[in-house]
């Protein structure tokens, strides 16, 4: 990716702050940040109906640029990464979300598009038994599936514990930060961070030295929900954070997974009320996890050869053509779209697929070949 289109993109995702649905919508219309620049005049030809509000503030683009020029030169001395949607690094998971950053900043070493990614987040103010879960999780993961990489906000209580104990037992993780790459908060955390950057690594949508606000807080969740396979909840309030994680990793088709606890207890009120609502998976162990998510222990799995199948009809046939090389699979909703089948149709055709030993339904939802 070229530095005009990321300057172009910084100063796009300036120019409507907070708002990365509308500058997707314009990446889509125009197909690239410069081109949105050079139309930034006649908008109101190319998107009928835009308000005069809208008009105004991407006619003020520009001024923006001397910002993602600064932008640019910081991120070179600082050794940070600036990746635009279209960049073949940009997390292929979270690209497939409408309101994604159209540009991220990232420093480390983690695959941002590794084969399996996990977030794990909690309530700040964590147990003894949330932190025992943790270790225990991340040390019997480590040992099933070695090359996943753990994300999640740095914050104190789960945050800290799933870096801390991912790191502790040699998996990658990563970090999504609420602010900019010159700092790091909270400030007892930067030495942890520090060795994320070399073992995992730090990803953030703010430009550097940009005020740190509670929303900015809030508009993170999206990332960490964004960026994984699926959501693990360990401990949460009635409300907070992390069940606001959780709703948006629903929204996004992941996998949502939560620690059940003691029905008195506040800070499993949140979770418990996930696996009541049929909002997550109750979770017991790394093992569990691994097995419902249908991801192979220590080697990768590999593919079914055709011929190996049982007789099939054309439409079961048509279902495993849509499923093969799909990793991390695919729900009913995708493939009725793909097949041109009915779900009440493939809901049949799938059990048939089930029963002869062909697919599997893994957690949330998603059908892979075995």
């Amino acid at each position: 990716m070229n530095d005009e289109e990321i300057l172009f993109s910084i100063a796009l995702a300036k120019t409507f702050p907070l708002n990365s649905g509308v500058q997707n919508v314009l990446l889509d219309h125009f197909g690239s940040a410069k081109a949105v620049y050079d139309s930034r005049f006649d908008v109101e030809e190319a998107l009928p109906g835009a308000s005069v509000n809208f008009q105004r503030a991407l006619a003020q683009m520009d001024l923006y640029l001397d910002l993602a020029t600064r932008e640019l030169d910081f991120a070179a001395n600082e050794g940070v990464d600036c990746l635009c949607r279209e960049d073949d690094r940009y997390p292929r998971r979270l690209r497939e979300c409408g309101d994604a950053p159209i540009v991220i900043f990232y420093k480390g070493t983690a695959d941002l598009n590794a084969r399996h990614v996990v977030s794990m987040v909690g309530t700040r103010h964590c147990t003894e038994y949330g932190k025992t879960f943790c270790r225990n999780f991340m040390r019997d993961f480590a040992r099933e599936c070695p090359d996943a990489v753990v994300v999640s906000g740095l914050a104190y209580g789960i945050d800290i514990a799933a870096h801390r104990e991912a790191l502790e037992q040699g998996l990658p993780t990563m970090a999504v930060l609420a602010h900019g790459m010159e700092q790091i908060y909270p400030l007892p955390h930067k030495k942890t961070a520090e060795q994320m950057v070399s073992w995992g690594g730090l990803l953030t949508e703010y430009t550097s030295y940009s005020k740190i606000n509670k929303v900015n807080f809030v508009s993170r969740n999206r990332i960490v929900a964004g960026l994984a396979d699926a959501v693990i909840v360990v401990e949460s309030r009635e409300r907070g954070g992390s069940l606001i994680t959780a709703r948006l990793a629903n929204e996004y088709n992941r996998d949502v997974f939560a620690l059940p606890g003691r029905v008195s207890d506040e800070v499993s009120v949140g979770c418990n009320a996930l696996i009541k609502e049929d909002k997550a998976t109750l979770l017991e162990s790394a093992a569990d996890f691994v097995s419902r998510m249908g991801w192979e222990t220590g080697q990768r799995r590999q593919p079914v050869q055709r011929e190996i199948f049982p007789e099939l009809t054309e439409k079961e046939a048509a279902i495993v053509g849509c499923l093969r090389g799909a990793d991390y699979g695919k729900n009913v909703a995708l493939l009725s779209v793909e097949t041109n089948l009915p779900p009440q149709t493939l809901t049949v055709l799938l059990y048939d697929l089930e029963t002869k030993g062909v697919v599997r339904l893994t957690g949330g939802g998603r059908y892979v070949l075995l």
